[in-house]
């Protein structure tokens, strides 16, 4: 089976790297692509264009940024009848339908990603896979992908997807807006202190998970969304869209941060001096 992966984020390389690694034949494009992603792909195959590598390819791997799901799905149906194509991306079951809408005449499959990008070391992330194609990826388990089949068609893969990020990625929101909130009101030391004496697990989850979120917040954004999508008439779904907005200002304060900036903030909050993660 060709594997091609589009593209080579830090999710996507990883996983084509992890597929190469273990025996895989699988390329990548970097049409389009920046000066991070060939440093990323550096040394894998690689195909010229996108419509090269799909007509390549018998699998195709869509893993990118939640807003770039349905563009992409766009530019390749012309492409992909008689293929395989698996949807990866944070999307919402409703969004997810409406791509496999997009591409008539191919094997669809619903993938929600868990974890982070696999080392060269670990076990790697989970990958849940539903949807009427989802057999036919059982063979990505004999190149090192955790792949785990769920029943309930196209949507149920993604609404698994989207209630484990907004549980995860919800608490890194709310941990970093009331640390901001607690800096601004001068009670930030008394904050931590009472953090670290009464909720030690919470404090270390997120003296990881908001420090890497930094560099991520921008790619968070559109996700917040699509689960703010995803909760639909449910009042909760204005939490996650006030979510979306929290990324979207630190993403932009990450981009010229300063040394009272929000993300300058919260970088001296989570401090981890004394506290063992």
């Amino acid at each position: 089976m060709r594997i091609a992966v589009i593209a080579p984020g830090a999710m996507g390389a990883a996983i084509a790297w992890r597929l190469h690694r273990r025996g895989a034949e699988v390329a990548i494009t970097l049409e389009g692509r920046g000066p991070a992603s060939a440093s990323r792909a550096e040394g894998l195959p690689a195909q010229a264009s996108e419509a090269d590598l799909v007509g390549w390819a018998d699998l195709v791997l869509s893993i990118l940024p939640p807003g770039e799901a349905e563009g992409l799905a766009l530019r390749l149906a012309p492409y992909l009848v008689g293929k395989i194509f698996a949807d990866c991306n944070a999307v919402s079951p409703e969004t997810v339908r409406r791509i496999a809408a997009q591409v008539p005449g191919v094997a669809f499959a619903d993938i929600g990603i868990i974890g982070g990008p696999p080392k060269s070391d670990g076990p790697g992330p989970r990958l849940y896979a539903s949807g009427p194609a989802a057999d036919s990826l059982l063979p990505l388990r004999e190149h090192g992908i955790d792949l785990r089949l769920i029943s309930g068609g196209i949507g149920a893969a993604s609404a698994l997807k989207m209630s484990y990020a907004g549980i995860t990625k919800g608490i890194t929101a709310l941990g970093s807006a009331m640390a901001l909130g607690a800096t601004q009101a001068g009670a930030a030391d008394a904050l931590l202190a009472e953090l670290g004496d009464s909720q030690p697990e919470v404090l270390r989850y997120l003296q990881r998970s908001v420090p890497d979120m930094f560099g991520k917040a921008y790619r968070w954004v559109a996700e917040m969304e699509e689960i703010a999508d995803f909760l639909g008439p449910q009042p909760t779904a204005e939490i996650y869209r006030g979510m979306a907005a929290h990324y979207t200002a630190l993403a932009a304060d990450n981009a010229g941060r300063t040394p009272d900036s929000s993300i300058a903030r919260l970088e001296r909050f989570f401090r981890r001096d004394g506290v063992k993660s």
